[in-house]
């Protein structure tokens, strides 16, 4: 896929800060790429209004290009999702990859190859893993069973711990992997694009069990097709 215009597309607004390094660590230096966000030129409160968090509804969480972040009620974020893949694939970009491990289903594109992380991140981590115990690190305690079933794939149901990438201290990061630990997980997964390399080397060096970043295995993948 030589000469290809890759297009990433985050929930929040792009480009991301805490993103961008990791993908470029990977990808060819002469990469062309178009960064977009569903959340783009829009302030809080029109987020608020446009993508409200309804009872009983699946929440995702995402960075904002202050750095701050928000909650999103996750039903109107997947229409948003398409409507910009819609956009990237119009813009001339061949390889889009979504920064989101969120669960969605049903995103297409015409010609375009879409990377999802909820379909391409669980089943390496389950041939990783073997029948080994897996902990996942989620940014928000609802995302244990809202986006749990990806993970079915696993011999063992995994542990789960809560620490948001965007608004937690270090202490409470290495909390949350010591939870984990605790619990005699043998491998930790950072199920969020929002994790950094410096999270990974946090929780690595506090528990000492491997690490996976999610978005750093998209990252390989990408390099690979590019």
């Amino acid at each position: 896929m030589q000469q290809t215009m890759l297009g990433t597309l985050t929930i929040g607004q792009a480009p991301r800060a805490d993103i961008t390094p990791i993908l470029l660590e990977h990808l060819p230096a002469a990469t062309t790429c178009i960064h977009a966000g569903v959340l783009d030129g829009l302030d809080r409160q029109t987020i608020a209004r446009r993508f409200p968090v309804q009872p009983g509804e699946a929440v995702l969480t995402t960075r904002l290009l202050d750095g701050g972040a928000v909650i999103l009620g996750k039903g109107a974020v997947r229409e948003a999702v398409q409507h910009k893949i819609n956009e990237l694939e119009l813009q001339g970009c061949r390889l889009i990859a979504l920064l989101c491990t969120g669960e969605f289903h049903g995103l297409s594109c015409a010609k375009a190859w879409l990377l999802e992380p909820d379909l391409l991140v669980p089943p390496v981590v389950a041939a990783l893993a073997g029948a080994r115990q897996t902990g996942i690190l989620v940014p928000l305690a609802e995302q244990m069973t809202s986006e749990g079933a990806k993970w079915r794939g696993l011999r063992r149901p995994p542990r789960y711990a809560a620490t948001s990438p965007y608004a937690s201290s270090p202490e409470q990061l290495v909390a949350a992997a010591q939870a984990l630990q605790a619990q005699d997980v043998e491998i930790i997964v950072m199920d969020c694009m929002g994790y950094t390399e410096q999270h990974r080397r946090l929780v690595r060096e506090a528990t000492g069990l491997p690490v996976l970043l999610s978005n750093a295995l998209l990252a390989r993948v990408l390099a690979g097709l590019l």
